[in-house]
């Protein structure tokens, strides 16, 4: 399964900030980017973890996910175009385990994860 993303704009994180509730300024606010020692403001973590979700339940009814876990491992900058991925890497005793990424397109790996669905995926 894959999922590809628009491009991370000012106005997403607006959105994002909005909608979730997350108004630290580090997503928002450029001079408190630049204070912290970063060149721009960059993606909540919480944005690519959704996006993830997205793509399982666009492709699962939500009440076959039995779990659903993501470490973040590195930051989506502003203007990422960002790739969600699930890869099936076993299915036993009726129970499909995924592994799952968000990439940037130079590859960069924002978050890893796993999930666990019911089932096996239909193509």
């Amino acid at each position: 399964m894959k999922l590809e993303l628009p491009e991370i704009t000012r106005t997403t994180l607006a959105l994002y900030a909005g909608a979730s509730g997350d108004h630290n300024p580090m997503h928002i606010d450029l001079d408190v980017a630049r204070s912290a020692g970063m060149d721009d403001v960059f993606a909540h973590g919480m944005l690519s973890m959704a996006y993830l979700g997205r793509l399982l339940t666009e492709n699962v009814a939500q009440e076959r996910i039995r779990s659903y876990s993501v470490r973040f491992t590195s930051i989506t900058p502003l203007h990422g175009k960002p790739t969600a991925t699930a890869t099936v890497t076993e299915v036993e005793d009726g129970l499909t385990h995924l592994d799952l990424t968000m990439t940037l397109e130079d590859g960069t790996v924002t978050l890893a994860g796993t999930a666990i669905i019911e089932g096996e995926l239909t193509a």
